[in-house]
């Protein structure tokens, strides 16, 4: 029995900023953000969105009626997590409407967790065959203005449902993965930005991925030319360029400009939009599905997610026939085309005006056009509306 991806939708805010204007605001060359990381664009999030209503956004585009009433096993991966105890998987039920007889879980490891997730509805669903379990990934990027980081900030959110015979990509059993306690990249539970030890953050990034497809040539007796296109866990979009350019010698001179033309349509999306954490490498590969030009039923995907602290994992999928029609129509164009762009300031404004601390406040959600919104906090309770 074949189990996979049978439906992926994507969410971020209707606010962006321009790199080139960050650039310029802090007194950088513009190409170091262009060509040196990789980003075009950066989502800002309003304070009317956080990790709950940025999953329950995404997953609304690809649940039915009959799928709210059936599904009982929601997995929703973040580092973003709303509460310290109770699940961010708890809200989105109630606001998505699902059945109360299903389970709910929030699953953490940075980056990383949403693979984590896939895997486990995977796993569920082979040993329950008629069964389906919605996987959200869902992150707000925050380093601090004017930080080192701030480049690689971002947000959103991807919702994929798990199902036997998916119609967009078979998950196989090749899984590689693999832990090391380092502190590249971390948030103390008392911060709202991360903390993060860059240049040897990338580096690691780039020594797990090596290992692991060593490992994985070495198990499974594949090989570069068994892949169509290897997709990412993009933090930054020149993170998973780096990577790839680690195997390309592998590879004779044709399928090596066939890989990078198949990476340039995964990093479409990633680009205009900047980190999004546990989603990063599910961007990258709904990137790859809307903007590859010759993708077809059979063509085999490197997957490489990596969370930092660190734990990294690489694995295949199998693309389906007629995985277009799946695919949730115009969804990217429609998010980016009806973004507002912001000025530096009013970024800066909106990224200090994020719901924090425990005092109650009542926000504006009027100018929010999403259909699940933030309104405020009420004696250290969130308060959630559906428009």
């Amino acid at each position: 029995m074949q189990v996979g991806i049978d439906q992926i939708s994507f969410f971020s805010p209707n606010y962006y900023i321009d790199m080139v204007d960050l650039a310029m605001a802090r007194e950088q060359d513009p190409n170091k953000y262009l060509i040196g990381i990789g980003q075009t664009q950066q989502a800002v999030i309003p304070p009317t969105q956080d990790a709950v209503t940025m999953a329950a956004n995404a997953a609304e585009s690809i649940l039915t009626d009959t799928d709210r009433e059936q599904l009982d096993l929601i997995i929703f991966a973040t580092e973003s997590g709303v509460d310290n105890s109770k699940s961010a998987a708890a809200y989105l039920q109630r606001l998505l409407g699902i059945q109360s007889y299903a389970r709910t879980i929030e699953i953490k490891q940075a980056c990383y967790a949403g693979t984590y997730g896939l895997m486990q509805a995977r796993d569920y669903v082979e040993l329950n065959p008629n069964k389906k379990v919605l996987v959200v990934a869902s992150d707000i990027a925050r380093y601090g203005l004017g930080t080192s980081g701030e480049v690689t900030q971002g947000g959103g959110a991807v919702a994929m449902l798990v199902t036997a015979n998916p119609r967009i990509m078979t998950l196989e059993r090749d899984n590689q993965f693999m832990t090391k306690e380092v502190m590249d990249f971390w948030r103390p539970v008392y911060a709202t930005e991360a903390r993060v030890d860059g240049k040897f953050s990338n580096d690691v990034y780039q020594s797990f991925f090596v290992e692991l497809w060593d490992r994985y040539r070495h198990i499974t007796g594949k090989d570069i030319n068994d892949f169509k296109a290897f997709v990412f866990h993009l933090p930054y979009t020149k993170l998973g360029l780096k990577g790839l350019r680690k195997i390309l010698p592998e590879a004779d001179e044709a399928k090596q400009i066939s890989l990078l033309e198949q990476f340039e349509a995964s990093r479409v999306d990633n680009k205009n939009i900047g980190n999004l954490y546990t989603g990063s490498l599910y961007l990258s590969l709904l990137s790859l599905l809307n903007h590859s030009h010759d993708l077809i039923a059979g063509d085999r995907i490197g997957l490489f997610s990596y969370g930092s602290g660190a734990e990294g994992e690489f694995y295949s999928g199998i693309i389906q026939e007629n995985y277009q029609e799946a695919l949730v129509t115009d969804q990217m164009e429609n998010i980016l085309s009806n973004r507002t762009k912001l000025s530096i300031l009013e970024y800066e404004t909106m990224f200090n005006s994020a719901l924090m601390g425990a005092d109650d406040r009542q926000l504006d959600g009027t100018k929010d056009p999403a259909k699940y919104i933030l309104t405020g906090l009420r004696e250290e309770r969130r308060q959630y509306e559906q428009h």
